[in-house]
Parts: structure tokens; sequence; C-alpha cells
């Protein structure tokens, strides 16, 4: 997901992302449109900017973090934002900031970086759940024994 209140912006990281990846892509130029769209479909990865009118960057991964916690959250400050971007690495478990004007090969390299560490995360999540169950199969056989033999 890719918010920047700029259209340009999103245009800009849509057309790298499609010329090079098989990426997904949802971009808004509204924060609170892709909160909405955050409640409706699971994102891997958000790329915001800071400075935008109706909802700032940090406000806005503060929020979509809330919904979605273990989506990768990225922040593209301008400049005079980067104490904002520190800030938010703390506040909102922010995976990395790109600055403006951007690296295209950096951010092909976090964007995927980021995605990596998305799926690992999932395999983690996929295993811990295969343990519960595992776990829970085991104490009902635990169960069944101990009353087979009371």
């Amino acid at each position: 997901m890719i918010v920047d209140d700029e259209e340009m912006g999103t245009i800009s990281l849509k057309n790298l992302f499609r010329l090079s990846t098989d990426y997904h892509l949802l971009t808004y130029t509204d924060p609170k449109d892709a909160l909405e769209a955050g409640k409706q479909r699971e994102v891997d990865l958000v790329i915001s900017d800071y400075m935008m009118p109706s909802m700032d960057g940090l406000t806005f991964l503060r929020a979509f973090k809330d919904l979605q916690p273990h989506a990768i959250r990225l922040l593209l400050p301008g400049d005079s934002d980067k104490d904002s971007a520190v800030r938010a690495i703390n506040e909102v478990g922010l995976f990395q900031f790109i600055e403006k004007p951007w690296d295209n090969d950096f951010v092909r390299t976090v964007v995927r970086n980021g995605l990596e560490k998305r799926a690992l995360l999932r395999t983690v999540e996929e295993k811990i759940r295969e343990l519960a169950s595992a776990n829970s199969d085991l104490k009902s056989i635990q169960t069944a024994l101990l009353k087979a033999f009371m």
C-alpha cells in the first residue's frame, strides 16, 4: 500500500514497482481512505508520506499499526522531517524511512527486505499455530490415557 497526498508520489512509486515486480499495489492520496481499506484487506507492507494535510504519516502509521500490527511500515519524510522519522522508528515500529528524493534501487531493496521479513513473520506465526495445535492434541491424548488407566 502506498499513501501520499501528492498523486505524483503514488504514481512514481507505483510505476517503479510495476516495471520491476509483480506486487499487487494499492495507492491512496487520502490516508483516511487507506485506513478504511486496511479494515477490509490485509496488507503486507505500507509506505506513507510524512507531510499530508488531513493526517501526518506518523499518525496514519500509528492507526494502521492498530489495524494491522504485522504489516511492515515505511515512512517517506522530507529533509526537514528526519527528526519525526527517527521518532517514528520507536513510536510505530517503523521498519525504515526512505528520504525524499529517493533512490529507486534503494526503495526496491528496502521494500523487498520488508516483504521478506513479513514472509518470515508469517512462517513463524504458522509454526506457532502448528505447535499450539500439536500441544492441544498431546494434552488430549494425555487425558485419554489417564482416563484409560483410572
